[in-house]
């Protein structure tokens, strides 16, 4: 007769396991680190994407909203204005793109060895953060080359990149909860992706809609980002009521994450 072994994760119940991603922590890092080398092996500028992609985008954006379109930007160069939305953006968008794929990219190690599958994405969107580090060195080169020197809201930066890592990481559990479970999911997420920004005020100031719009548009948790970043960097000041919202809308899409990656974790092994 053979005997068949059930093996569970212990914190059955709870969102987010914080004892059991502790005992992980050297995994975590582990992986972290393994997705920073594999994203820029065999290329031949390396790092040197995470300034070149927000630059050219910058340089886009410079010529159809400034030059064509003469969006208003309080007084701020528009480079600098753009610059300070496309960094988060950035990050954002490539967080939510590779955490998206992380359980089938991995599926091997899924089958063979027990861990926190939570890992994985949370993993690829903290990878993330050594990309956004070495394009905030081109930001703080864009407010020198334009003479603007940050105020006392720079001291809110930890809370800022703590904001944003869980701006991203929402989307970024649910989508690849669920391209795990339907492999459509990769197909629609480009799509996805395009339309998050253009509903994120990265290329024109949420002040330039008209207000019932702006709060239409503060469900959108990376709005609190870019609105506190420029407040934080340019000293713009950021509409309160929308950053408000925004923040809260972060909030309950990380733990919809949270909560349905830990109901399908379980299925993952089978499905994968």
């Amino acid at each position: 007769m053979k005997r068949a072994f059930l093996i569970e994760s212990g914190a059955r119940g709870k969102i987010l396991a914080l004892g059991e991603l502790y005992r992980f922590r050297e995994l975590f890092a582990f992986l972290a680190w393994r997705d920073v080398k594999v994203r820029y092996k065999q290329t031949l500028l390396g790092v040197g994407w995470a300034v070149l992609q927000p630059l050219l985008n910058m340089l886009i954006f410079t010529l159809l909203f400034s030059r064509i379109a003469h969006v208003p930007t309080e007084g701020i160069p528009y480079p600098l204005f753009a610059l300070s939305g496309l960094a988060p953006w950035m990050y954002a968008v490539n967080a939510v793109t590779f955490a998206s794929n992380s359980l089938v990219a991995d599926a091997s190690l899924i089958r063979r060895v027990y861990f926190p599958k939570i890992l994985l994405p949370l993993a690829n969107a903290a990878s993330g953060l050594v990309d956004f580090c070495v394009s905030c060195l081109l930001l703080a080169a864009a407010l020198i080359f334009w003479q603007t020197a940050p105020g006392w809201p720079i001291l809110c930066f930890p809370l800022w990149i703590a904001l944003l890592f869980c701006a991203a990481a929402g989307p970024a559990l649910l989508l690849a909860a669920l391209n795990a479970l339907y492999r459509d999911v990769k197909y629609i997420v480009p799509f996805f992706m395009q339309v998050w920004l253009f509903i994120t005020p990265v290329a024109y100031p949420l002040s330039a809609l008209p207000e019932k719009v702006q709060l239409f548009f503060a469900l959108n948790p990376m709005v609190a980002v870019v609105e506190l970043g420029r407040w934080m960097l340019l000293g713009l000041p950021p509409n309160e009521a929308a950053c408000a919202l925004s923040t809260l809308s972060a909030a309950l899409l990380l733990a919809a994450g949270l909560l349905y990656f830990r109901k399908m974790e379980r299925h993952f092994a089978d499905v994968i």
